[in-house]
């Protein structure tokens, strides 16, 4: 068998298999303990969007002076949004604390892309 034939065939099945692959990218979106509810709203369209399309979402709530000594509010607005997030997602890194910011990661569930 010619060596170059079978280099060139196998190339062809890896590029091949390349292309059915999905590739999860992680999305963040930012906010803040005293996000108003209109941009509560935006955000969430966004998140819900993000996990529609196959992605990981990054929630991000980030302190800022005085507000670290109120961290059950921004623990507060992270529990509001998992729960918005429903069946679409799952929180896969329940909130924890990083320096001055709070971090969760939310998945797609397998239930909300079959809702499409």
């Amino acid at each position: 068998m010619d060596y170059g034939k079978f280099k060139y065939e196998r190339q062809k099945r890896e590029s091949e298999a390349k292309k059915k692959q999905k590739t999860i990218e992680i999305k963040e979106v930012k906010f803040r303990p005293n996000t108003d509810h209109h941009d509560f709203d935006v955000k969430m369209r966004n998140v819900m969007r993000f996990l529609d399309n196959g992605d990981k979402v990054k929630v991000t709530m980030r302190f800022r002076g005085r507000e670290m000594a109120h961290q059950n509010l921004g623990l507060a607005v992270l529990d509001r949004v998992a729960e918005t997030v429903g069946i679409a997602g799952k929180v896969e890194i329940m909130p924890k604390l990083e320096g001055r910011q709070m971090v969760m990661v939310i998945g797609p569930s397998r239930l909300g892309l079959s809702l499409k």
